[in-house]
């Protein structure tokens, strides 16, 4: 799907309807990878948590489960959980906040609810995005940092706030620590406000959480991947109240192939993981929640 701007020029370059799957017993869309978009950037996948209500007594329970090869960006836009993992850390990521946890040669990790969050009524919102690592850092040590709000730039002006989430956007620059070229922004706006995406990245998109946006006379509605066309800079406009992720950045080092919870320049690489995980062999238990954990999923068919 292409749009033409003034000039004839292609603006966008395809539109990702994301897929539904289940993720701790409630249900995400996931907009990255897919049949017509593999990566943007670094990024190799992107899932929309929710919105869901959770009842009091009920909540999100991602049990224990590995990674290699990647980092993993949890971004809210409503509730709270907790994130755990084997290298022994223990943090709350609240609305905001930015948990970038980076799995190198292997980490284990869970996210739940707290025992606090589950004594009333909640709602869960938010996206967990990939990060593939350059090839030179696949192998890295595991690590995980948090970072607060004031770790995140702010621009804002005639109806449009723009939080940089990571790396640089619109002259401001995150403080969160990345190991690739790159940009996250989470963009705010009142209907009928505008915003120019600058070309300075070769590969840039939009994921559109809540409301409707218009790029070169086309309207776009929430849960949707906006793929734009790289070389020249992008108007968008907030047909009503909006919400959505700009990112993008360089183009990985190469190609990735993607299995489960394992990203990899390398298909041995990710059956050694397969093969590490099945036998027990990642050498990490999660703090806290030692007692459950992911399988392997057993081969397609």
């Amino acid at each position: 799907m292409t749009t033409l701007s003034d000039d004839g020029a292609s603006q966008i370059e395809t539109v990702v309807v994301p897929r539904s799957s289940d993720l701790g017993g409630f249900e995400v869309r996931r907009a990255l990878p897919s049949a017509q978009k593999r990566t943007v950037g670094p990024f190799v996948f992107l899932d929309h948590m929710g919105p869901v209500e959770f009842r009091a007594g009920s909540g999100i329970d991602v049990r224990p489960h590995p990674h290699i090869g990647l980092s993993t960006v949890t971004y809210l836009y409503e509730g709270s959980m907790v994130h755990r993992d084997g290298a022994g850390h223990t943090q709350t990521i609240l609305p905001g906040e930015v948990n970038w946890m980076t799995a190198g040669r292997g980490i284990v990790h869970s996210e739940r609810s707290s025992p606090e969050s589950r004594q009333a009524d909640q709602r869960l919102c938010g996206l967990q995005i990939w990060v593939g690592l350059p090839k030179q850092h696949e192998e890295t040590d595991p690590g995980f940092v948090h970072y607060g709000l004031d770790a995140q730039p702010v621009v804002e002006g005639e109806g449009v706030r723009a939080q940089v989430v990571a790396g640089e956007l619109f002259g401001k620059t995150s403080s969160v620590k990345t190991l690739s070229p790159l940009f996250y922004g989470d963009i705010q706006m009142r209907a009928g406000s505008t915003l120019v995406l600058p070309a300075e990245h070769e590969e840039r998109a939009a994921y559109l959480a809540t409301g409707s946006i218009e790029v070169d006379g086309q309207v776009f509605e929430s849960g949707r991947l906006v793929v734009f066309a790289p070389g020249r800079p992008v108007q968008i406009r907030a047909v009503s109240d909006a919400r959505y992720a700009v990112l993008g950045g360089e183009p990985l080092d190469g190609p990735r192939f993607l299995w489960w919870n394992f990203v990899s320049s390398s298909k041995d690489r990710i059956e050694q993981a397969k093969e590490d995980w099945q036998r027990d062999r990642f050498g990490q238990t999660v703090p806290g929640d030692e007692t459950e954990f992911i399988p392997l999923p057993p081969p397609k068919a």
